[in-house]
């Protein structure tokens, strides 16, 4: 798959705990292409979670290789990874994590102040996107004020700030209400017309059934990857 921006080689992750070897992945081989919309899927405590963690640099694996663009990412230095998630990587996580004390343009604004945009153009570009995710209306709304869907698109436009070219989140509707999961769902299938490389980590069949790769985990290992056109099933 020559157009793959997220792919991974043999991956293992292990953690060890007086003197007990847990395997939380055990050689996963996946590729997700440029511009697509992927799900990983599985049981609780398979490795969803750790997988996405390490596609996105957050952790390094024990052994195996991560490529994001074609740049192995496993050897980078922390301030190479902290520069490639700033420029490259979304993250989106199952809780919203937005500072409270702040209205959700200031939210926005505090991922590109790290950028060191300047001013004027925060306040453009934090509008800019909560209008894309559909909360014009809600600029100088706190957290507080907000439903658990419209805070979850307030973080998901927070995570676009830097115009990332992939969109990695995590349970992204496990804290909403049925109507909440619809509103924030179709605003995030809405991203795909942008050309975003979006991966979600879900239990939402919902979510799962609009991917067009499904990769489910079992036991740490790919156990089934399913490609939407044709349903193309591969152990």
């Amino acid at each position: 798959m020559n157009d793959a921006i997220i792919k991974t080689d043999n991956l293992i992750k292990t953690y060890n705990s007086t003197k007990v070897k847990t395997y939380a992945l055990r050689g996963v081989n996946l590729e997700i292409p440029k511009g697509s919309f992927s799900c990983i899927v599985g049981p609780s405590g398979h490795g969803k979670t750790t997988l996405m963690h390490l596609i996105g640099g957050l952790d390094r694996p024990t052994e195996g290789h991560v490529f994001i663009d074609g740049l192995e990412i496993t050897r980078l230095s922390r301030n190479r990874l902290a520069e490639l998630r700033a420029k490259k990587i979304g993250f989106v996580f199952q809780f919203f994590n937005l500072l409270q004390n702040l209205t959700a343009e200031e939210n926005v604004e505090t991922a590109l102040m790290f950028s060191e945009t300047p001013e004027k153009e925060q306040k453009r570009k934090a509008r800019e996107l909560l209008s894309l995710l559909g909360l014009s209306d809600k600029l100088r709304a706190k957290p507080s004020e907000l439903s658990g869907g419209q805070q979850q698109r307030v973080a998901i436009a927070r995570a676009l700030a830097n115009d990332p070219e992939i969109l990695l989140m995590d349970e992204p509707t496990g804290n909403l209400d049925t109507e909440s999961q619809a509103e924030v769902l179709d605003h995030v299938l809405n991203l795909r017309k942008k050309g975003i490389t979006i991966v979600i980590v879900t239990h939402n069949g919902e979510i799962a059934e609009k991917a067009e790769t499904v990769f489910e985990l079992r036991d740490g290992r790919v156990a089934i990857q399913m490609l939407k056109k044709g349903l193309d099933k591969q152990s």
